[in-house]
């Protein structure tokens, strides 16, 4: 399907939802204004048409109220919000469509370059559908080395605009143990094999990765309450980009506020709360508390280092 007819789709979709009801006639008259419609009117029968594309391709259902008004609306709606991989590709093909149309600005929009792996993306979605084992060749960032072998793939997982794949190993020693994480851009080489295998009844990606920050899912440590004392400047940042979906704000003030987490303290949170440095203070729990100033002391000591200052004087 041309990208140009999926553009069309996306736009009837922003456009329906933003307005909440909208007659066909003052439909066409935005379409109209809008350089996408090349200044030619939408004829009825090919919204109808789009109508039932965009129920088939989005699962957005495209209705009309009646009652003598025929005004159009997104029957529903709240799935855009609510459901996390529709509400995710449709916010990605409105930008993506308002940036095809703003090519003559394009040296003024500025994006940052994303290694995201996602050529390996098609194959590894296709692999899934029919539970089809990978072969892989893969670099990991902790060895030189690059190793080659078939994976069970259960599934994707988008964090920080990098995907993920979550997969097990069909060698024995590993096919016996949890599944794995790779980095989709850690990927050199990849192809769906002829091999199938059975994913558990029982597995879950929701389940495996239920109370994680990022990526990191592991048995230990286990869900628990966290609570974070933040300077009020950082506060307005983390209100509105919150850290974790449990995020809740118990108490506000003029100078700080307390947020509170149910989550599994990980590295990758400790890391998260490093980068905000002194201006987010964990309260609880004590042994993440003491995790996170035992790191900030080792910091210390090489930044502090007397002997490494010196020499660095006289390089």
């Amino acid at each position: 399907m041309a990208q140009s007819l999926i553009s069309k789709y996306v736009w009837v979709i922003d456009t329906i939802y933003r307005a909440g009801k909208i007659s066909f006639k003052e439909l066409n008259q935005r379409w109209l204004c809008d350089e996408i419609s090349e200044g030619v009117d939408i004829p009825k029968r090919t919204f109808d048409n789009w109508r039932y594309a965009i129920q088939d391709m989005f699962g957005l259902f495209i209705e009309n109220e009646g009652k003598g008004k025929y005004r159009y609306f997104i029957m529903n709606e709240e799935d855009i919000s609510q459901n996390r991989l529709r509400s995710w590709l449709y916010n990605t093909l409105c930008v993506s469509n308002t940036l095809v149309k703003s090519q003559n600005i394009k040296d003024r929009i500025l994006l940052e370059y994303v290694p995201s792996g996602q050529e390996w993306l098609n194959p590894i979605i296709e692999a899934m559908k029919e539970n089809h084992i990978l072969n892989i060749s893969y670099h990991s960032y902790w060895k030189d080395e690059e190793y080659n072998f078939d994976v069970e793939p259960f599934c994707i997982k988008l964090f920080r605009q990098r995907w993920y794949l979550v997969g097990r190993s069909t060698y024995t020693y590993y096919h016996t143990k949890a599944p794995r994480i790779y980095s989709l851009d850690r990927i050199t080489h990849l192809h769906v094999t002829s091999q199938s295998f059975e994913l558990p009844k029982e597995w879950s990606a929701e389940e495996y990765f239920k109370g994680c920050f990022g990526i990191i899912s592991c048995d230990k440590p286990k869900e628990e309450n966290v609570k974070l004392k933040v300077n009020a400047g950082q506060a307005n940042y983390i209100r509105d980009l919150k850290l974790h979906t449990s995020q809740k704000e118990v108490e506000r003030n003029d100078e700080y506020s307390i947020f509170t987490y149910f989550l599994r303290p990980t590295f990758d949170f400790m890391q998260e709360l490093l980068w905000q440095g002194e201006d987010v203070e964990v309260l609880e729990p004590l042994w993440f508390r003491n995790e996170i100033a035992k790191k900030i002391e080792r910091i210390w000591r090489i930044y502090n280092n007397k002997d490494k200052i010196l020499s660095l004087i006289h390089i």
